[in-house]
């Protein structure tokens, strides 16, 4: 019984009026969005759902996207959550590409839809809250719908496609099954020890895994009670925290950054937090030490949309003596360093890609046979495009991406290496590194920060603070001074937009 209606289904039956999930005032128990969960089901099989048909959901953070999620599984369906920051082109893309039977909209993208409908083949259209014109209103159809037996679902169905960013070329569909998404509840639950006294808040966006997989699903099958933000304002946070003594969250770093910069974060109480799960990238020191000040643990790690999100973890106790790892292999999930002919990589310090296997990494890519073959290999390791390193303990230190590697002068240049090294100049605010075609060298170091308010910053003083800490040929020979830097809803910055970025006159 591990298909995602099937635990949520017994879980209500255990604790049917314990409370299960808060939205803006409202609050639902078990037996509620139970019941929510069995009154959609049979609104999307009237609407003609069967086995195996996609569902989708196009809208900002909302109770209906879980009920959503869980109805469709009840049928044997497969969700599809869409990113609602992606452009127009891209969702007619991602729409069609999925085949989705039935769409459902919140109010904000009904607009966005309605303008792609001539393009569009669903088959039915339904919207979130209130009716539209062509619209039907879920809201309405699920206070007169009656229950239906589920649909038996085996763990290696799949559940959901979730999207690739789509960064760099078209995005792909990860497979992620029952199972996976029964793994990566477990790894979650087994790491963060979620029992059903948890209150978790997630305001991070639920169609990417960060958001869905890392506390709110694990959360729910502890029985613990989830509060859902529409989306992350660092005030709101806080005051939600304060409001129903949330013990457990998720952000990416720029959440905890912004958060701290906020004028109410020192006076805010936060002392219900026992951990803060962050994904997205590591967590610079002077940002652990500030939260671990507050008495707030920070709990670091790494994965993916393939690996249902969970791979690696690193706990709070050694996040200052294994700064700017992402931890050692969570319990159902193992991953090891292979080298570009495809070897083991056993010394520590070595560089190599990192491969995941374990039963919470995806069935493939929807429709790209060719895709998911390319990343598989004969071993059945997922190979995840990423370049990383060991310690002679086992903890895993990230370098780069492949694809984001810079050769020059014939030199390999790891970005996140030169982040590191500069991150805490006191003129910045953000840095990213990136690599920029050049005549002489091949590709040069490009460093686009952000400085910090009423301060500057030139290419001479950067490369003066590095000098000590970075061979000269990974230091930056250009400086692109920015407001803000270019990120995906996940909170990971958009490289191949800032390589696309034209270059700044005069500062190389």
């Amino acid at each position: 019984m591990i298909g995602l209606a099937d635990w949520l289904c017994k879980r209500a039956a255990r604790g049917p009026e314990r409370p299960a999930l808060s939205f803006d005032d409202v609050t639902w128990c078990y037996a509620e969005l139970q019941d929510r969960v069995e009154r959609l089901s049979a609104v999307l099989a009237g609407g003609g759902v069967t086995p195996g048909d996609r569902v989708g959901y196009l809208g900002f953070n909302h109770p209906l996207f879980l009920v959503a999620l869980f109805a469709t599984a009840r049928l044997g369906a497969i969700f599809v959550p869409l990113n609602f920051r992606l452009a127009a082109p891209e969702i007619e893309f991602i729409v069609g590409d999925a085949s989705i039977h039935t769409l459902l909209a919140g109010a904000e993208h009904i607009d966005t839809i309605a303008a792609l409908r001539p393009a569009l083949q669903c088959r039915r259209y339904l919207a979130v809250d209130a009716p539209a014109d062509g619209w039907e209103a879920a809201r309405d159809l699920m206070a007169t719908a009656a229950a239906q037996p589920a649909a038996a679902v085996a763990a290696d169905a799949v559940a959901a496609i979730i999207y690739t960013s789509g960064t760099t070329g078209t995005p792909k569909g990860a497979m992620l099954t029952h199972a996976n998404f029964w793994a990566n509840n477990l790894n979650a639950n087994l790491v963060f020890d979620l029992v059903a006294s948890d209150v978790a808040l997630n305001s991070a966006p639920l169609f990417h895994v960060g958001g869905l997989c890392v506390v709110s699903l694990p959360t729910l099958l502890a029985g613990g009670h989830l509060v859902l933000q529409e989306s992350f304002e660092p005030r709101q946070f806080m005051q939600a925290i304060e409001r129903h003594r949330v013990t457990v969250s998720f952000a990416v770093p720029s959440m905890l950054l912004f958060a701290s910069q906020h004028a109410a974060f020192d006076s805010a109480d936060l002392s219900s937090l026992r951990l803060i799960a962050v994904g997205g990238g590591p967590v610079p020191e002077p940002l652990l030490r500030l939260y671990n000040g507050r008495g707030i643990p920070v709990h670091q790690g790494y994965g993916m949309t393939e690996t249902t999100v969970i791979v690696t973890f690193l706990s709070p106790e050694r996040a200052i003596e294994k700064l700017g790892s992402c931890g050692n292999a969570a319990i159902l999930t193992e991953f090891m360093l292979k080298d570009i002919q495809g070897q083991p990589i056993l010394q520590p310090h070595e560089k190599g890609e990192v491969c995941v296997r374990g039963s919470n990494v995806m069935k493939g890519y929807w429709q790209r046979p060719e895709a998911t073959a390319a990343v598989f290999d004969e071993e059945g390791w997922f190979h995840t495009g990423d370049i990383g390193h060991m310690d002679a303990d086992g903890y895993l230190y990230l370098c780069d991406r492949l694809k984001d590697m810079i050769i020059s002068g014939g030199e390999n240049v790891y970005p996140a290496e030169v982040e590191s090294a500069l991150c805490d100049h006191p003129a910045l605010a953000e840095i990213a590194i990136v690599g920029a075609l050049d005549a002489r060298w091949g590709e040069r170091v490009v460093a686009a920060v952000v400085p910090n308010p009423g301060m500057a910053i030139t290419l001479d003083e950067l490369q003066a603070y590095g000098s000590e800490r970075l061979a000269r040929y990974k230091l930056p020979r250009e400086l692109r001074l920015m407001e803000s830097l270019p990120r995906n809803p996940a909170g990971k910055v958009l490289k191949n937009k800032l390589r696309q970025a034209e270059p700044a006159p005069g500062n190389h």
